[in-house]
């Protein structure tokens, strides 16, 4: 429901890239087949050929967003970073973060990096973005919202294949059934039945729509009737609300625009930097952009009659 690996996408490609720049050529083996040896330089070859660009665009983009925030004194301080990564873990089930990372390759000081790299982007762009009344009437209207009404959720949920089943579950959480052992026994959700089917909290748009407008419905330790998405069947409960505020309106009106922003800002930094691109096989990672064609030059005018003698 929630895209949990989005944001370490970038520091995969970057992970790569430090096995692609070291050892090339190098003849230590690092497996053997029936005798037959497979060599570090031919796995970082092999690693080149497979993903070599986008790690190298990875780590120029990363370069370039640190050297933006050095020159404009934009920092991300080591109470941000590790907010931010707990923000992330919430989403994991227990030890699952930690499992993730070591699956990618990625160190937790990778991590950090990136973490750090997301928060200066995003301060960067914020510099440009300025939020009207306008707006925030036009995002209330849109969203359905009102000040002082819920705008963020705290709910946990089963998730289960059928309505048949999904009414099973709802009529044993009605007469008392606990709700975490319930998660733990029926949930389909791995994400979330060994946490109780916890979700954390929530706002608009982060849940797809039938979702949403259930969750956003029942009160606080209020239980739905069985929500059907494209994910299965729901039963949810909200376990508190919080009621909306102009600046909470106008942070996710920000974090609208900085979506939206975000990717012309890369692009801006990319076009108004010298990048070399030494190495022969990364020549074309940024063409350069088709030179505009000549104006045409304007016409001769033809030369004006001779005189003639009277």
């Amino acid at each position: 429901m929630q895209s949990r690996f989005a944001m370490f996408a970038s520091l995969s490609a970057a992970a790569c890239a430090a096995l692609l720049l070291t050892g090339c050529g190098d003849q230590k083996t690092v497996a053997t087949v029936n005798g037959q040896k497979i060599t570090k330089g031919e796995l970082d070859t092999k690693l080149e050929q497979q993903s070599g660009k986008n790690a190298l665009a990875s780590m120029i983009q990363q370069d370039l967003i640190f050297q933006y925030a050095k020159e404009h004194n934009i920092t991300a301080t080591d109470a941000e970073v590790d907010d931010k990564l707990k923000e992330i873990e919430t989403h994991f089930p227990a030890g699952q973060f930690d499992a993730m990372l070591k699956a990618q390759g990625i160190t937790m000081d990778d991590a950090r990096t990136l973490v750090r790299q997301n928060i200066l982007t995003t301060k960067a762009v914020d510099q440009n973005i300025t939020v009207t009344d306008q707006q925030v009437n036009d995002y209330l209207k849109q969203q359905h919202l009102t000040i002082g009404a819920p705008s963020q959720v705290q709910a946990r949920h089963i998730l289960v294949k059928t309505k048949a089943q999904a009414d099973v579950v709802e009529a044993q959480l009605k007469k008392g059934g606990d709700f975490a052992a319930l998660a733990k026994q029926y949930s389909i959700d791995p994400g979330t039945k060994d946490k109780g089917g916890e979700l954390g909290w929530f706002g608009p748009g982060q849940m797809v729509p039938a979702f949403q407008a259930a969750a956003f419905a029942l009160k606080p330790g209020q239980i739905s009737a069985p929500v059907q998405t494209p994910f299965g069947w729901h039963v949810i409960q909200v376990e508190a609300t919080k009621p909306l505020t102009k600046d909470e309106a106008i942070d996710q009106i920000k974090k609208q625009q900085e979506s939206l922003q975000i990717q012309p800002f890369m692009n801006q930094l990319r076009t108004s930097a010298k990048i070399e691109i030494d190495d022969p096989r990364f020549s074309d990672l940024f063409p350069s952009p088709t030179p505009a064609a000549p104006a045409p030059a304007p016409a001769t005018p033809a030369p004006a009659p001779a005189p003639t003698k009277k």
